[in-house]
């Protein structure tokens, strides 16, 4: 279900020079907005848990699996390259499974080792808030990764339709809205930061065995959902 060549080549569109440069930009700017807090304020639990969990987990990882998501599979899709993919004794599903690995490879490289060094940053991991957040983005890399792969086989308008998925359902719904909670990547992440982290401050609407249950529901879903949309893709240029 992996397939070596079909990797390289996504990571070498997903990590031009480009699209490397927005994965950086996010990344960057949330341990520059650290390292300025901490001069300014020291280290500070509440704080950290703030940035974090404000920035980090609701902005910077759904945005950069937008990315990487999309980015492993829609431009071919859009330029009609894929078929040249597509005409190779490569089996469909392990096409969608591999980019799904390139997909999350990248996503937790661009988010969650940001998200550790930022948290070490900001309080050096006092009450295990760094580890749980970077645990958090990990996790929740792979179910956004599945997401936005899918919607990259979809549609042409992949990047919009994931960058308001991200922007409204998951930082502004999935934050603000209580009934939203249950159904957003974020807090299901959440759960597992709640978990490993000490003391109180990280807080999740959702059980973990729930929250597991969902997360790898959902991202073998949209990953089997995404290998038969490319099935059918193939089916559809053969006719």
């Amino acid at each position: 279900m992996y397939n070596p060549t079909v990797a390289r080549l996504t990571y070498r569109a997903l990590l031009g020079r480009r699209r490397a440069l927005i994965l950086c930009t996010l990344p960057a700017l949330l341990i520059v907005i650290s390292i300025a807090i901490r001069l300014m304020t020291g280290a500070d639990d509440e704080t950290a848990d703030s940035i974090l969990g404000g920035f980090a987990l609701s902005v910077m990882v759904p945005l950069i699996g937008v990315i990487a998501g999309t980015g492993a599979i829609g431009p071919e899709i859009d330029d009609g390259s894929v078929v040249y993919l597509l005409a190779k004794p490569v089996k469909r599903p392990t096409i969608i499974v591999t980019k799904l690995f390139v997909a999350v490879g990248v996503t937790m490289a661009f988010s969650a080792i940001p998200t550790l060094i930022a948290g070490l940053i900001l309080n050096g991991n006092s009450q295990g808030i760094a580890g749980a957040y970077t645990s958090a983005a990990a996790m929740a890399s792979i179910a956004y990764s599945a997401i936005f792969l899918l919607l990259g086989t979809i549609t042409r308008h992949a990047v919009v339709a994931g960058l308001v998925y991200a922007l409204v359902w998951e930082s502004v719904f999935g934050t603000y809205v209580s009934g939203a909670r249950q159904l957003s990547v974020q807090q299901w992440a959440l759960a597992a930061a709640e978990k490993i982290g000490q003391g109180d401050l990280i807080t999740s609407d959702v059980g973990l065995p729930v929250a597991v249950v969902l997360l790898v529901g959902v991202t073998v879903a949209a990953t089997w959902y995404a290998g038969q949309k490319l099935r059918s893709l193939t089916l559809a240029g053969e006719e």
